[in-house]
């Protein structure tokens, strides 16, 4: 019996597996003789071969013109940023959702903080990050995944709105013109890079004095001055940030404002007092795990001592009814997108069909929105600010608003409206007040965080 139950294993084993084959004369034959070259076939490739992008030659033309830039609800919202060359979509639209209130407080027509300052530190603590992930691992291989991951990206300038919190709530924030933008904040590449580098060498270098018998403090003195040198390398390109500033301005009235803070001062005195991960909640449609679960993703916070990327997994209606009651509320929220997809740029509008490749190929490209995530043919890639919804009689969404940080030159005059479809397929997570989200979502947060490793997609 035990011998039948073998030869039948083995029997699955051998047909569930495939040697590699390459490719023979006659396989490239069928599919060679597979393309057609008919009429029709021969226009196409006419038209793909020409000048014009395949984007262009996609856009769906029966759609353009249907679909407005006019909203119901709207939060009340004023002025449009730009993060330039740059991936910190993530703090202006931390910073983004706080500016109109900041505005009614101080009386003012405009105002905007300095992301440069908050950069600084941000590259600063994940310096530190890094360098502590290094004595945390030095007992691992150099192939140990998390190792690995590491390794691969030291430090970015994107990240997420946790982050935002951890580096405001400890080093404050303060105006735009305190700590103005440099050529190196706008255009972070080059810094990015070679802060890297170094990270690298002297992550590197931590592991092989770990290995020679260094310890403890003797580890932490040498990660000091590495950070020394982070340090030289930003205040050169990015200049000082303040540790006390006088902001002199002029109110709606035309008087003339002059006061004293620190960073920290004036973070606490244009930040709500309930402003933290306890009252502002990630919420995210992720269908590829069980909604109603709380997720953590493990190391991923800037500061040490910081909170991680948490998340509660919603389907896409309930975070719809919870976003839309925000903008009735007049409160925008932190969100992200893949908005890359389907996103027409020269009307700043997106659609899942504005761009009909299928039929423009002749060939399928269906993915349903699990698919696309797991394949990594689709994830969150850009934050900007919700700020609008348009609904039909029954007050069902139709279309939403985002407030977005290319400039207001980008889009609808820096404003990009997407499709309620398009926020199916699209849209990834928000970060909205606890007072918005129902009964069901509520008694979801009371669990402990599912933990997700460091390399989890999602990162």
């Amino acid at each position: 019996m035990m011998k039948i139950r073998y030869v039948i294993y083995a029997l699955l084993i051998s047909a569930s597996t495939v040697s590699a084959q390459s490719l023979s004369d006659k396989d490239l034959s069928e599919i060679r003789s597979s393309f057609k070259k008919d009429a029709t076939t021969t226009a196409i490739q006419n038209v793909l071969t020409s000048d014009k992008d395949i984007r262009s030659n996609a856009l769906n033309n029966e759609l353009q013109g249907k679909i407005d830039h006019y909203f119901k609800h709207r939060v009340n919202v004023k002025g449009i940023t730009n993060q330039k060359s740059s991936g910190r979509c993530w703090m202006f639209t931390s910073m983004n959702v706080l500016r109109p209130s900041i505005m009614e407080k101080f009386n003012v027509n405009e105002f905007d903080f300095s992301h440069n300052f908050l950069f600084f530190w941000d590259f600063i603590e994940k310096s530190n990050l890094f360098l502590e992930n290094m004595i945390s691992t030095v007992n691992r291989t150099m192939d140990d995944r998390e190792v690995t991951t590491y390794f691969q990206s030291p430090l970015d300038d994107g990240g997420v709105w946790n982050l935002y919190y951890n580096l405001a709530s400890k080093y404050g924030v303060v105006p735009a013109e305190v700590m103005p933008e440099t050529q190196h904040s706008d255009n972070t590449s080059q810094l990015r890079s070679l802060v890297n580098e170094k990270l690298r060498k002297e992550g590197y270098a931590l592991r092989e004095a770990a290995t020679s018998g260094k310890k403890g403090n003797e580890l932490v003195a040498q990660k000091k001055e590495v950070l020394k040198d982070i340090y030289r390398m930003l205040a050169l390109c990015l200049g000082e940030p303040p540790v006390e500033f006088t902001w002199r301005y002029k109110d709606k009235s035309g008087s003339i404002v002059e006061k004293t803070y620190t960073p920290k001062t004036f973070y606490n005195e244009v930040t709500p007092l309930d402003y933290s991960p306890e009252n502002y909640i990630m919420i995210m449609n992720d269908p590829t795990r069980e909604y109603y679960k709380v997720y953590e993703i493990a190391n991923y916070k800037s500061t040490i001592e910081g909170v991680n990327w948490i998340y509660l997994n919603l389907p896409n209606e309930d975070i719809k009814k919870a976003a839309l009651a925000s903008i009735k509320g007049n409160e925008a929220m932190y969100a992200s997108c893949d908005v890359g997809k389907q996103h027409n740029r020269a009307t700043g509008i997106m659609d899942p069909e504005m761009y009909d490749y299928q039929s423009l190929f002749g060939i399928s490209f269906d993915m349903d929105k699990k698919t696309r995530i797991l394949t990594r043919q689709s994830g969150s890639s850009h934050a900007m600010t919700l700020i609008g919804c348009d609904t039909e009689a029954n007050d069902k969404p139709i279309k939403w608003e985002f407030e977005n940080s290319w400039g207001s030159t980008s889009g609808n005059k820096g404003y990009l409206t997407f499709t309620d479809s398009w926020f199916d397929e699209y849209m990834f997570r928000i970060v909205i007040h606890r007072k918005y989200l129902d009964s069901k979502a509520h008694e979801s947060l009371k669990q402990k965080p599912i933990q997700l490793p460091v390399w989890d997609y999602m990162y």
